[in-house]
């Protein structure tokens, strides 16, 4: 029992040490190129009037991904027109999550009529790029000349069980900000949410 917990705190820790490169608020993001749900390949320079974007790292099985699944809706549905629409990205590896796999995503996103697009990340490479590490995990970004910049990373609120009881809407404020031209505050959160799931080759 010992070993295993040695183990577990050995595996938790090299997780950890793989998103030190992640990204930090203030950092310029990179732009992708990803499949989405309809068979499309789904880039952020496909939005040229967007003024920024709501890129959400979630998966299907989840628990706390399933339960901000509405609020996600409801937030690109509110937020596209104003600029800022929603790019949901799975950066969970299939084999270690078979819940999450590219055909069960597209089950899920017909299910709950999603407005966004709904993309997998296939290799990884984007989340550890962004330094994703739990599900649902933010990252607002604000198109600055041509440049991306991150601007808020973290939660979308601080109770995925009773929305109805959230008084401080981390994401919506943040957003909010940005189209006020204002410096969102707080610009960082803890992402509250499942691991990401990682392949064996990414975890070696």
């Amino acid at each position: 029992m010992k070993k295993i917990t040695i183990l577990f705190g050995v595996f938790i820790l090299a997780t950890q040490l793989a998103f030190a490169g992640g990204y930090k608020v203030g950092d310029k993001a990179t732009d992708f190129r990803l499949k989405n749900v309809d068979g499309k390949t789904v880039s952020l320079s496909d939005y040229p009037d967007a003024k920024g974007f709501v890129v959400i790292f979630t998966c299907n099985h989840c628990p706390f991904s399933v339960a901000y699944e509405d609020r996600i809706i409801a937030i690109d549905q509110k937020y596209k027109g104003l600029g800022y629409p929603v790019i949901a990205i799975n950066p969970n590896d299939s084999t270690v999550a078979p819940a999450d796999s590219y055909s069960k995503m597209i089950v899920r996103a017909e299910e709950k009529g999603f407005t966004f697009p709904y993309l997998i990340d296939d290799n990884q490479q984007m989340t550890l790029t962004y330094g994703a590490t739990r599900t649902p995990h933010v990252f607002l970004l604000e198109k600055t000349g041509d440049d991306l910049i991150v601007r808020y990373i973290g939660a979308i609120d601080y109770n995925h069980e009773f929305p109805e009881k959230v008084t401080k809407n981390y994401l919506t404020n943040a957003i909010d900000a940005l189209l006020e031209g204002k410096t969102p505050d707080p610009g960082f959160t803890k992402a509250i949410g499942c691991t990401v799931k990682f392949a064996k080759k990414q975890r070696d």
